[in-house]
This record gives C-alpha cells, structure tokens and sequence, in this order.
C-alpha cells in the first residue's frame, strides 16, 4: 500500500503537442525524504514535474499521489497537497507578503478571503526563509535570489506536504544555495516530500536521500545516492570522470571533470 506523500510514476509517457519527452517510464518518489532529479539538458526532468503536477499533457501511463490515482482529486485538493514552484517567474509589482501569501488561496474558502492563520503561516514562511525585512517590497526591487525566497516562502505557507522544486537554485549565489539547501534539509526533518531538478551533481549526492537518474526520457537509474554513484551511472550518462574525497570532518565531496 502506498503512503502518504509517496509518489509512483507508472508507464508514463509526456510531453509537448505531439512530441514525446519522456517514454513509458517509471518512478518511485519515497515520502518524506529529498528527491533529485538528475539528468542533462533535454532529458524529461521539468517534464516530469510538470506530469507530477498536472501541467504537462500526459499521454500513456498512471500517476500516483499518496495511493491514489492523480485523476481522484479535484484541482483544489491537488493544490492543498501539492506546491509546484516553476523554474522561472515572471517580475511583478506585487508586494512579498501578498505574494507569499497567494500560498495560502488554495485553502480558502468562499469569499475568498484570508485569516489570521492565514497571515501567521506567511509570517512564519517569511522568517524561515529570511525575507521578513522585505514584506513591503514590490518583487520587481527584490535581487534575483530574494525573488527566488519570496516564492520558496509562498510554497512554505501553503503547508503542503508535497513539495515540487523544478531547478531552485537558479538566481542563486553560493550562500543563497546553501541557505536553500539548508531549507529543504529541515523541510525532510517535518515529514514534507520535497521533489528537486537540480544541477550541482555534488549537492544533489551529498543533500538527497533518493536520485531519478534520466536520460533521453527514460528512467536510467534510481536508488540511494551511494547505490547510483557506486554503479557509475552518473558518469556514463554526463560522459564525465567522476571521483570523491573526504574531508576531515568525514564529508564525502563529489568532483566530476
């Protein structure tokens, strides 16, 4: 039986118009635990998020969210369980706190309007992620990187227990990275199932419990970070020599060159 939170990817075929991005495959994403989703250019990773949340056009297969066919919910309690944070986003004039707050809609009821736990979970998504100095600000005067908090915050006061990351630390420097996978480490520590497209091959090792390795559309390898990178998987697929070192504190630092 599969738990809450987990997700299973069964025979999925999807993509765009008539072509196909990803072909029959399948996918297990654990509850619970970080997910990355590793692959080159081209290979299906933003599609299957997409799939995962109902924004690309899915042609064969099945898609599973907490044992449950995708096609059982409703749009409201997709949206209730599941946060879908784009790759980018467009600047607005919109002010940080009501941004974050547009994290809450789904939960609304009619009229739509919100409450106090409504702003106390936007408050609290804005310390989590340090961006409570800017509640006033318009997006458009917010660095890349703040921009990018602002909406992290937005997914953290939805309280939904599926988290989906496509590609994250874009717009981001080396602390505004750390900060994030800071975040996402502590989100795992509450139980959320975070869903992460990610690039740094390093991070993802070191960050995840659970890699999807793609290639071309199709599902090449997936397991723990130890299982892919002991079957060389990802050195095959990046067509790049890989190696590890350990530093004194007993850190396991990836390199690929």
């Amino acid at each position: 039986m599969q738990e809450k939170g987990e997700i299973q990817v069964c025979g999925l075929s999807a993509g765009y118009d008539r072509k196909i991005v990803l072909d029959a495959i399948d996918a297990r994403i654990p509850k619970g635990r970080i997910t990355a989703v590793l692959g080159p250019n081209g290979s299906g990773k933003s599609t299957l998020l997409k799939s995962i949340a109902g924004l690309c056009r899915k042609m064969t297969g099945k898609i599973y969210i907490s044992g449950k066919r995708m096609e059982e919910y409703t749009q409201r309690e997709l949206a209730q369980k599941m946060f879908y944070l784009a790759q980018s986003h467009p600047d607005s004039s919109i002010r940080t706190e009501r941004l974050v707050l547009h994290g809450r809609f789904p939960h609304l009821s009619y009229p739509r309007r919100y409450g106090r736990e409504d702003y106390q979970y936007c408050e609290q998504a804005m310390k989590q992620t340090g961006i409570i100095r800017l509640r006033d600000k318009r997006l458009g005067e917010l660095s890349g990187g703040e921009r990018q908090k602002a909406y992290l915050a937005m997914a953290l006061a939805g309280q939904t227990e599926i988290l989906l990351f496509d590609e994250p630390t874009t717009y981001l420097d080396i602390q505004y990275q750390t900060e994030l996978f800071r975040l996402l480490g502590e989100l795992r520590d509450y139980g959320k199932t975070v869903v992460a497209v990610l690039h740094d091959l390093d991070y993802a090792l070191r960050l995840a419990d659970w890699i999807v390795l793609l290639q071309d559309g199709s599902v090449v390898l997936e397991g723990t970070p130890g299982q892919v990178w002991e079957s060389g998987g990802i050195g095959e697929v990046f067509h790049v020599k890989t190696g590890c070192t350990t530093d004194q504190e007993g850190t396991i630092h990836y390199y690929f060159g």
